[in-house]
């Protein structure tokens, strides 16, 4: 059954743990730059504190030495799952990879979902891109280099499964209801679509974030993806 993971975009850590306090089924939180960096590593504690699962979801991209450094820190704050950026490239991925060791499942992310194949193709300097070619491109090579998992798009979900076997974690943003609003992501779907599809787990953020009753959005979710996994 794929996992569904509670995105804390929040602003600040103490609307975070209150908002916590609401879903006491909740199993695993995704931290993001954003909170990160007001609240620190004292908050990733806190949540290991709650005995979550944390998915650091940083994406780093930077010289090999120094995305390694990032992992090591990662690995030793007890983070469960993290995530580096596959356009850094096979030796940078390689490198974390090793960092990473046993005790992490190190994701590369592919092409984030707030791209089309125009923006895409615009940040990397191509007139034409085909972005499933592209996403399955980009995680060959985080098999190659020995990562546990890629984070595709749900539109990606199945090509990634083929090209990546049975036993790989497919982490996936981007989920929303059949009637909600895509925001910023431009390549969404639904999570039993996903799930179906062979998503290991689900990042979702506003549509539990927004909710009235975020436990009853979660439990929601996690039912769809419960149903279409079975």
């Amino acid at each position: 059954m794929a996992e569904v993971i509670l995105a804390l975009d929040l602003p600040r850590s103490d609307s975070a743990l209150a908002l916590l306090d609401r879903i006491p089924s909740l199993e695993w939180v995704k931290v993001g730059p954003r909170l990160l960096t007001g609240a620190g590593a004292s908050f990733v504690h806190e949540l290991r504190r709650r005995h979550l699962k944390v998915f650091m979801d940083l994406k780093w991209h930077d010289i090999p030495n120094t995305v390694a450094g990032a992992v090591e820190a990662a690995r030793d704050l007890g983070v469960s799952m993290a995530t580096v950026h596959t356009l850094g490239g096979l030796g940078m991925l390689e490198r974390a990879a090793r960092a990473a060791g046993d005790e992490l499942a190190l994701l590369g992310v592919t092409v984030l979902t707030a791209h089309d194949a125009e923006s895409y193709g615009r940040a990397v300097g191509r007139d034409q891109v085909d972005l499933a070619a592209e996403v399955c491109r980009l995680a060959g090579d985080a098999e190659r280099a020995g990562l546990a998992g890629v984070v595709c798009s749900p539109q990606e979900t199945a090509l990634v499964r083929r090209t990546l076997g049975p036993k790989a974690l497919i982490v996936v943003p981007g989920i929303r209801g059949r009637n909600d609003p895509s925001g910023d992501q431009v390549r969404v779907s639904t999570a039993g679509d996903a799930a179906a599809h062979g998503a290991t787990h689900l990042v979702v953020g506003r549509p539990i974030l927004h909710a009235a009753d975020p436990a009853a959005a979660f439990e929601a979710i996690r039912a769809e993806a419960a149903c279409a996994s079975a």
